[in-house]
């Protein structure tokens, strides 16, 4: 009797605990519970912590690539660092197997393939408003006395990035901007020339875009400046330097090269500016073959000898310290001087390199593809050091105080 009522009080025992533990099971998390039934498994454990792991490293190495701040309207990416040192470093090979002493198409080419293939969505500013505190009545007034012509040439295959770059960034504060291409573009748009593209043209689209100024805009500015499609122009430090020249005198101005006229030339890349006079003289006697060469060679060094057969002077650009104001390179190039050979041969201000080489009040920068382009408005017109207001400098050299170098050509406009 007792036995049996042991037994049965033991069964009873039995279920209650079963009860309990399924009660339990049913209220675990099934999360939980699948974690407590892999863990009970050595393999799974391991497999588990290798996961974890994996996933770890994956997000610290690949899940910050993109960083946004939308208080900013900014966008950046991790890859235009390693896109500017393959870039970099695709332009110095080229230069140092190049075996022309001259302008070398090969540096030109190398560094053009290399922009072209540059993404545009790297850098997006949508900030355009003046910020609190700012100041530029100073550079309004000289928007208003110093009055200048930009025209950009670009081509059909770059109209879309390069071009639009241009418009969207430095070209907002031009008062007159145009844009000339092989092909008319209303929407752009585009002033079209009667020339076809390839480095082997940029003579006559040269030729032909200053001879449209002249007979379509010359009552319109006193300066008239021509840059390519991936260069830079600081607009504000361009008129303050024009401010103290005179646009009746016959002189033109960039990043000047003391080679192949006798006066040297200006750098095609870095832009050139021509006052009313240059204009006029090339407007009248530009045509002539003899004087002007109408396609072909190095645009710049023939623009040069152009200029300097039309009696067209040039004169030293940089400012009071020595430092350059035009750049036919990148700001990156400038200072760490990663120069190719034959820059040093060219360069007449000696292939200086460094903070120290280059004006605060630059005007132009080349090589500057979209990307980069965006970042160059960021930095100059946006980035700021609390607390540090900075106070004007006097940085023109005053045109009396210049020895210009005589041309060895006759003047063809002036009598004898």
């Amino acid at each position: 009797m007792h036995a049996g009522h042991a037994g049965h009080a033991g069964h009873a025992g039995r279920a209650d605990r079963q009860r309990l533990d399924l009660r339990r099971h049913q209220e675990t998390p099934i999360l939980l519970r699948l974690v407590m039934a892999m863990w009970r498994n050595a393999l799974a454990a391991q497999f588990c912590a290798g996961l974890a792991l994996g996933l770890t490293v994956s997000f610290l190495f690949f899940g910050n690539n993109h960083i946004i701040s939308s208080r900013a309207g900014i966008r950046l990416t991790r890859n235009y660092d390693t896109d500017e040192i393959s870039h970099r470093g695709d332009v110095r090979k080229m230069a140092m197997h190049s075996g022309n002493d001259e302008w070398s198409e090969a540096d030109h080419e190398a560094w053009d393939r290399h922009s072209d293939g540059q993404s545009d969505n790297s850098f997006l500013i949508n900030d355009h408003h003046m910020h609190e505190g700012d100041d530029d009545s100073a550079a309004r007034e000289l928007a208003k006395k110093v009055k200048v012509m930009i025209w950009v040439m670009t081509s059909p295959s770059t109209l879309h990035d390069r071009a639009k770059a241009v418009r969207d960034t430095w070209g907002q504060r031009a008062e007159q901007l145009l844009f000339f291409s092989s092909a008319h573009n209303k929407t752009f748009p585009t002033i079209g020339l009667n020339v076809s593209e390839g480095r082997e043209h940029l003579t006559a689209k040269t030729m032909l875009g200053f001879r449209y100024l002249y007979d379509n805009h010359f009552d319109e500015a006193d300066w008239f400046m021509k840059v390519d499609d991936d260069t830079y122009v600081i607009m504000e430090n361009l008129r303050y330097f024009l401010s103290e020249e005179n646009p009746k005198d016959p002189v033109y101005f960039g990043h000047h090269f003391g080679l192949i006229a006798a006066q040297g030339y200006y750098s095609g890349g870095g832009g050139y500016v021509l006052s009313k006079e240059a204009l006029r003289r090339f407007g009248q006697k530009g045509q002539d073959p003899m004087l002007c060469k109408q396609d072909g060679g190095a645009e710049d060094a023939e623009f040069g000898k152009c200029m300097e057969r039309l009696g067209v002077k040039t004169v030293n650009t940089t400012d009071t310290l020595g430092r350059s104001r035009f750049h036919c390179f990148d700001p990156e190039t400038h200072i760490m001087g990663g120069y190719p050979p034959w820059y040093f041969k060219y360069d007449a201000n000696g292939g200086k390199k460094g903070l120290h080489s280059i004006s605060d009040y630059a005007i132009t920068f080349h090589y500057i593809y979209p990307s980069k382009m965006k970042r160059l408005e960021f930095y100059i017109y946006h980035m700021a050091a609390y607390g540090v207001k900075r106070g004007f400098q006097h940085l023109n050299n005053p045109p009396k105080d210049r020895v210009p170098i005589k041309p060895i050509y006759r003047d063809p406009l002036k009598k004898t």
